[in-house]
Parts: C-alpha cells; sequence; structure tokens
C-alpha cells in the first residue's frame, strides 16, 4: 500500500498493519524533518504533491521491490502539508522472510520514492524566507538498483 497522507503519520499503526507472523525481519525508514539544511535554520516544511500520478507510481515502486525481493509485505506514507520539527515526512515499512531481504527492499522503495514521484519540498527558514528544494541530486547517490547491488 502506497499512500499520501495530509495528517501525521501514525507510526504505531503503521507497523501494527505489517505484523505477519511468516516475517523474520522487519526494516522501518523514518524521514524527520530537522532544524537544519546545508548550514540554513530550517523551521517547517511544506509538501506538495500531484496526488493521483503519485499513488499510482508509489503503487508501482512496492510492485517493482515485491518482485525483487519475493515474499515481502511493504508500505509507504507520506505526508503533504506544512510539517513541523520532529514531524515524520515518510514511513516506509518492509517485513520479509528474512532482514537482508528486509533492509534492501526499504533502501530500494525509498530510494525510488524520491527520484520518481511528484512530491515536492519547501523548507522555510528562521527569518522568514523559504526555498523549494531541488534535491535530485541528493537521491541518486547511492541508488540501489535491484537485489543484487
Amino acid at each position: 500500500m502506497f499512500a499520501i497522507s495530509e495528517d501525521s503519520i501514525d507510526t504505531s499503526e503503521c507497523r501494527r498493519m505489517m505484523s505477519d507472523h511468516a516475517a523474520g525481519g522487519f526494516c522501518v525508514f523514518e524521514g524527520w524533518v530537522r532544524n537544519v539544511n546545508e548550514g540554513r535554520t530550517v523551521d517547517r516544511l511544506e509538501y506538495e504533491a500531484y496526488e493521483p500520478l503519485a499513488v499510482k507510481e508509489g503503487e508501482k515502486v512496492l510492485a517493482e521491490a515485491r518482485q525483487r525481493f519475493p515474499h515481502l509485505k511493504a508500505t509507504c506514507v507520506h505526508r503533504t502539508g506544512l510539517l513541523d520539527l520532529g514531524d515524520c515526512a515518510v514511513w516506509v515499512g518492509v517485513a520479509a522472510p528474512h532482514r537482508d531481504e528486509a533492509f534492501r527492499a526499504c533502501r530500494y522503495i525509498i530510494d525510488e520514492i524520491k527520484i520518481r514521484l511528484p512530491i515536492w519540498k519547501k523548507e522555510h527558514y528562521t527569518g522568514g524566507d523559504s526555498d523549494w528544494v531541488n534535491c535530485e541530486r541528493c537521491a541518486t547517490v547511492g541508488r540501489h538498483t535491484g537485489a543484487g547491488n
């Protein structure tokens, strides 16, 4: 399941939904709003998405992950709207028979989400100014392209 949410991500509920007695490994990635980026003090973030395409492409990413890493259960939720410091902006959870599959699939999913989805981030800085952040170059560093990488 891939979802876009304007509401806070309930990480406890996300974890509960991932429970699977067939899974021996469970990996979670949580992206949080931090207070500094590239030397600038950040007060909050704002995310916008083209939701129909983001959900469609997010579902494709999860399906690809399931093909690359068999017997996989995976979920991703991405926030939109204004987020405060410490808020969870994106949550990825993967349950798999073994830890290696869970780790690699989780990494694959977040890397692909950051590269492929029409989701834009605006940083609001101390002092009142703000900038849309173009992080394409960041997302391609260390990109994992499959089970053998």
